[in-house]
């Protein structure tokens, strides 16, 4: 789960309560050219790399240039990405180490229960009783579950599994994630 979490209760608002909420969101990284017609090889970096498929737009690198995928082709734990505008080994080659973006109204929905970690990023964690304990500054992913970094008003950062036990609601219309931190916290 690189890009989403499991949520213990529904909420029936979608997208991030955050105001500098991303416009796009990094999928992938072009790794290299590949061929004489212009194909890459392409680093997905996302939950859901079949949905990277003929006629797709994405957005390449700080310029978001537009691209079409003409034809997608699997060689793990790669993919070779053919598009429309770029015919040539040259042009490709530019693409190297550059980033693939889609649009924030391009995600596709998750599953009831799960969130987006930059719908999380600046959430309110608050505990059971409703007392701040900082806000959400980033949530990534390890190989056991997702880690949630807590900013606190004061002290350092709180690192919290998340688990069920730990991570309880998901309230994005309330801008808060409810929380229960062991007692050594």
């Amino acid at each position: 789960m690189k890009n989403e979490i499991k949520k213990q209760k529904n909420t029936k608002e979608k997208g991030s309560p955050n105001t500098d909420e991303p416009e796009f969101i990094c999928i992938g990284k072009v790794h290299r050219a590949h061929g004489l017609e212009g194909a890459v090889v392409f680093n997905p970096m996302t939950d859901f790399p079949e949905r990277m498929r003929r006629g797709r737009k994405v957005y390449l690198g700080d310029a978001r240039q537009v691209l079409h995928i003409a034809t997608v082709r699997t060689k793990p734990p790669y993919l070779l990405l053919q598009f429309k505008e770029i015919t040539t080994p040259e042009e490709a080659s530019e693409m190297t180490n550059q980033y693939l973006f889609v649009h924030l109204s391009e995600l596709p929905p998750l599953p009831e229960g799960r969130y987006y970690f930059h719908e999380l990023i600046g959430l309110d964690a608050v505990d059971l009783d409703g007392n701040r304990i900082g806000k959400v500054a980033d949530v990534f992913a390890t190989g056991a579950n997702d880690v949630y970094v807590i900013q606190p008003d004061e002290g350092a950062e709180i690192l919290a599994a998340g688990i069920p036990e730990v991570i309880r609601e998901v309230l994005l219309d309330k801008k808060a994630i409810i929380m229960n931190l062991p007692d050594w916290y």
